[in-house]
């Protein structure tokens, strides 16, 4: 892989930083404020990895659904992603080994920028890849960097602004 196409995926993944940041940060907020620990919502953004149904979670876990509801609703949630990754198939099927990492990690902001992507050949496929791997970063990083965001002095910062 050229890494003139690692800084054009770069460049194209851009406004997925933008948005998944925020989300993820709120996710990892949401997940601690339900009790649970950094790492609890680090793995469960590896290994589900859709906002949408990541959100559902939170209450499904809190509330102790049981797993069939919660495979059922997972998979309803994400069938849209399998959806997408047939308009691709063509060109995950020729990354080999990449394939199932592409599916997986589809969404609706990977699905636009691909689409978007002008490259052909193997440097739409290394274009693709990188740009699905910057997304999965990018996640994952807000996911688990929530705590910087939450001071010691958090609880009185929001009691200020409730008074005022």
């Amino acid at each position: 892989m050229q890494k003139e196409t690692v800084k054009k995926a770069f460049l194209k993944s851009i406004p997925i930083l933008c948005s998944y940041v925020f989300v993820s940060i709120a996710y990892g907020i949401t997940m601690e404020e339900a009790g649970f620990v950094w790492y609890q919502s680090l793995l469960i953004s590896l290994v589900v990895y859709t906002g949408a149904f990541q959100f559902v979670l939170v209450s499904f876990l809190s509330g102790g659904t049981s797993i069939i509801t919660i495979a059922v609703t997972a998979f309803l949630m994400n069938s849209r992603q399998t959806f997408y990754s047939l308009t691709f198939v063509d060109e995950f099927k020729k990354m080999g080994k990449r394939l199932l990492y592409m599916i997986h990690t589809m969404t609706d902001e990977t699905y636009a920028v691909n689409l978007s992507l002008m490259e052909t050949g193997k440097e739409k496929e290394d274009m693709m890849f990188v740009i699905a791997f910057l997304s999965r970063c990018y996640w994952m990083a807000g996911t688990s960097r929530r705590r910087s965001f939450r001071t010691a002095d958090s609880d009185k910062i929001r009691g200020k602004l409730i008074i005022a």
